[in-house]
């Protein structure tokens, strides 16, 4: 007879936390390297406010990869093995959609934070029972997440050049990096 898959065997919540601290250290690590990024191709132009603002952001980012550091160290998690991928990745997202221009900038900083959003608000959803503490830490780093997204939309990322292609490539390759990260 088959196991039921709604009964986690043991050690199911242990290897679940594990991705979930893995997944999410790897997409602030992404956060902060694509906002780096951005910024500095924005210091070198007349544009040195939006530099500031992407630095901004990087800082709130940069609490949120530093919380997950040190989970991942107190619970003797290994981070994901693709980090070193994502930080290049990440710094060339963060360059290239930045030399498109401010509004390219934008729009990369709206598919990130949607998917990175949606995607802890399952796990808010998933840990809120079994951890709320973890679950309540989620939220904080959504709502900040929300908070970054609603800012690039008032920016104007939806007048980005190609728009809905530039988005969909970027929240695909999202999608995909959390995927490979929650395992990998």
């Amino acid at each position: 007879m088959s196991a039921n898959p709604s009964r986690p065997g043991q050690g199911e919540t242990e290897r679940r936390l594990h991705e979930i601290l893995r997944v999410d250290h790897a997409g602030e690590l992404a956060a902060v390297h694509i906002y780096r990024a951005q910024a500095a191709v924005f210091a070198a132009t007349p544009n040195r406010a939006l530099s500031e603002d992407l630095k901004r952001m990087e800082g709130e980012e940069d609490i949120h990869l530093q919380r997950f550091e040190t989970l991942l160290r107190e619970k003797h998690i290994r981070p994901t093995a693709f980090a070193p991928v994502w930080r290049l990745a990440a710094l060339g997202l963060g360059a290239g959609t930045a030399l498109l221009g401010e509004k390219a900038a934008h729009a990369c900083t709206e598919a990130v934070e949607s998917v990175i959003a949606d995607h802890y608000a399952e796990q808010i959803t998933e840990t809120q029972n079994r951890d709320p503490e973890l679950s309540a830490q989620l939220t904080q780093f959504r709502d900040d997440e929300l908070r970054h997204h609603d800012h690039a939309v008032n920016e104007g990322a939806h007048d980005a050049p190609l728009y809905p292609l530039l988005t969909a490539v970027i929240k695909t390759g999202c999608r995909v990096a959390i995927k490979l990260s929650e395992k990998i």
